[in-house]
């Protein structure tokens, strides 16, 4: 899309660069944001794990930043090496991380960051991001401000993992407790579902002395939906880009990435989701992961993550802004034009979306909002200008594809994932 064919201005002087800690090279979030402001004319950066990673191919950016970092580095090098980055680039630019960390990592060296005049970013609470993305601090402030979600228990020990499997009502969900455990010491590969005392206590005996999960209350998929929003929030936490969706497939199933979504247009999550936002005084952009509970009629916060969301090219408004334009516009004193989000949109995963299509058709399992007709479909891969990710990205999930499948194949998972991405 050209720049000209926008209804607003952006001020092309100041690029963007996309922040990424920890190895996971085939990530389309940062390849759509490279190219959202880079077809506007701003010049785009990114770290990138080498040089073959899709992102780095893209014909929209400028440069590619080396660094093989794996989330576990101490801050103060990650923090250093940021302002490496911002030397070289040489003026202002907008951050924009791509995960948790990247996240609570500029939160919590917001002043050092900002402080050369190296960077631009919304300024939270400094422990707001790290507390929103744990599945625990999350559960507090949800509980505080009265936003649903499901019941969950924090175990700190062996011996609370023992007492909570006498009385739960079964199946639940473990999920890890903090989003850097992934990395360092993960007790379960993703949200997984439990079917019993004995399933659960096998899996405690793994986790050491000291659990790092939330153990929640199962919803069952067939009385469930799963919504999305994503949205951008100025310094005063007034939305200046709303949106909401619908997901229709996961991969793993029901558990994993977004692998196809719609825009559809849900005024009560909004106004619940902003309602909160200010509550609790973020900035910035949020990619909120909901799910509709038919039995009570609810929908229940699972997931808030303090960063763009991988499928936030899903949402447009009519004015053709999206939340990582909106930000920019906003750091560098532009007007975001507000407009109702363009409906039906529809969002596919090429590499994820079909395994995740045949396998939700053996299901059975249906997403009664989604809308029959897709009112247009953005690929997360491949797209006529910019090419050359969707070939690498082909090339690089060839091998660890075919992993996967063998080991599902064989049946080496041995609990069902079940939750949130």
């Amino acid at each position: 899309m050209a720049s000209s064919a926008v209804p607003f201005a952006v001020d092309r002087s100041v690029p963007a660069l996309i922040v990424k800690i920890g190895h996971y090279p085939l990530h389309h979030g940062g390849v759509g944001a490279i190219r959202s402001l880079g077809r506007l004319g701003v010049p785009m950066y990114a770290v990138t794990e080498d040089r073959w990673t899709p992102a780095a191919l893209s014909r929209y950016l400028r440069r590619a930043f080396v660094w093989p970092t794996t989330g576990e580095e101490r801050p103060e090098r990650l923090v250093e090496g940021l302002l490496r980055m911002g030397r070289a680039i040489g003026r202002p630019t907008v951050l924009l991380p791509t995960d948790e960390e990247a996240a609570v990592l500029i939160a919590e060296h917001a002043d050092r960051l900002a402080g050369e005049g190296r960077f631009l970013f919304p300024r939270a609470e400094p422990e707001l991001p790290r507390r929103l993305a744990s599945k625990r601090g999350l559960h507090e402030l949800c509980v505080k401000h009265g936003v649903p979600t499901p019941e969950g228990v924090f175990p700190d020990t062996y011996a609370d993992v023992k007492a909570f499997a006498a009385g739960a009502r079964f199946p639940v969900v473990a999920k890890n407790r903090e989003p850097f455990e992934r990395r360092k010491k993960p007790a379960v590969c993703g949200a997984t579902r439990i079917e019993g005392p004995r399933e659960l206590m096998e899996l405690a005996r793994r986790w050491g002395p000291r659990p790092g999960v939330v153990l929640q209350e199962y919803l069952p998929r067939e009385e469930a939906e799963d919504w999305i929003v994503h949205a951008y929030f100025d310094a005063r936490s007034t939305p200046l880009a709303m949106f909401t969706g619908v997901k229709v497939r996961s991969w793993p199933p029901h558990a994993g990435m977004t692998a196809c979504a719609y825009a559809v247009e849900n005024e009560e999550l909004a106004r619940m989701a902003a309602r909160f936002v200010q509550r609790i005084g973020f900035s910035g952009i949020v990619d909120l992961d909901w799910r509709f509970d038919r039995r009570d009629r609810r929908y229940k916060l699972l997931g808030f993550n303090p960063r763009m969301g991988a499928q936030f090219r899903l949402f447009e408004n009519a004015a053709r802004i999206d939340v990582v334009r909106a930000q920019h516009l906003d750091l560098t004193g532009r007007a975001v034009p507000g407009a109702a989000q363009r409906p039906a949109r529809r969002f596919l995963v090429e590499n994820i979306d079909l395994p995740a299509l045949v396998a939700y058709r053996r299901s059975g399992y249906t997403t009664p909002h989604a809308p029959a007709r897709a009112g247009g479909t953005e690929l997360a891969w491949a797209a006529r200008d910019d090419m050359r990710p969707f070939f690498t990205m082909l090339a690089r999930s060839l091998r660890p594809g075919a992993a996967q499948l063998y080991r599902r194949w064989r049946g080496q998972v041995n609990a069902t994932p079940w939750g949130d991405s």
